[in-house]
């Protein structure tokens, strides 16, 4: 594996969703940090896609439309990366119109639920936060540290908001399956995102390739070349496109560690596949 800076980021977040950076700036740091090519994978949004094309047609980087889906599986959530999707359908925009009002739906009950334990959080501060992206647990994590209750994001999660958090609320999600399905209905190429924090993903595979899982993120930010390895054995077996990136939010550590567009290795190779399968 290569030690130099990745030309290549299949795995990053704007301020459609829950980014810190918008779609322009995000193509220009890539540029500035030598990337050729980026996907943009926002949080059941699709609405950063444009303004990143139109950017990087002028800097000449490529951008491959995408999206990060949430799922559930018992005790677990399990995300679903898509590639080179048809994002301008009509009923898929209305299926992520539904999952985006699932998620500010359970931000709301969740502030409502830390305000029932003495943590005063502005749910108008929590929209500001979010501006135009989709609001979710991150941006309420962020007020968290704001207003003092706790030091970082990795605190608010671990401590109130993540799953086994007393603030936790349950939203409305697709079952993986059902988000690969979705993504291959838009003609777009489906891979299973950080597949190492998934206990049961050996038993997960073969119903997601049965549903037409294309691909699974062996290279990624937390990962150790152990388990880069692993997963890259895991790609070959079951002749799935080995892709990755850094899920980058933002600059800093903030709870995501500091990742920026690029630190993560990742081949063109993994371009390449995607591409001559989005041809066919």
């Amino acid at each position: 594996m290569s030690e130099t800076r990745s030309k290549v980021d299949l795995h990053t977040h704007t301020t459609a969703s829950d980014g810190a950076l918008s779609p322009t700036e995000l193509v220009r740091v890539a540029k500035a940090r030598g990337l050729e090519c980026i996907a943009i994978t926002d949080h059941d949004s699709t609405n950063g896609i444009e303004e990143a094309l139109a950017e990087a047609e002028s800097l000449g980087i490529m951008v491959i439309p995408g999206i990060e889906m949430s799922t559930d599986i018992p005790r677990a959530e399990v995300h679903v990366l898509g590639y080179f999707l048809d994002y301008h359908d009509q009923e898929f925009q209305q299926i992520l119109e539904q999952l985006r009002d699932g998620r500010r739906e359970r931000a709301e009950r969740i502030v409502e639920k830390l305000s029932g334990m003495g943590m005063s959080i502005s749910w108008e501060r929590v929209q500001k936060v979010a501006g135009k992206g989709s609001v979710g647990r991150p941006h309420i994590a962020q007020v968290m540290v704001e207003t003092g209750y706790v030091s970082s994001l990795a605190e608010a999660f671990a401590d109130f908001i993540g799953r086994n958090g007393p603030a936790y609320v349950e939203r409305y999600k697709l079952t993986p399956v059902e988000a690969v399905s979705l993504v291959r209905r838009v003609k777009g190429l489906p891979v299973l995102a950080h597949p190492a924090e998934i206990i049961t993903v050996d038993r997960l595979l073969p119903d997601l390739i049965g549903a037409g899982l294309v691909g699974i993120e062996t290279y990624y930010s937390e990962y150790s070349p152990e388990t880069v390895e692993v997963l890259i054995s895991m790609a070959d077996e079951y002749g799935l496109v080995p892709t990755g990136g850094t899920d980058f939010h933002r600059h800093g550590n903030g709870g995501y560690g500091p990742r920026h567009p690029g630190d993560t290795w990742v081949p063109w190779e993994s371009v390449r596949r995607l591409k001559a399968l989005a041809a066919r």
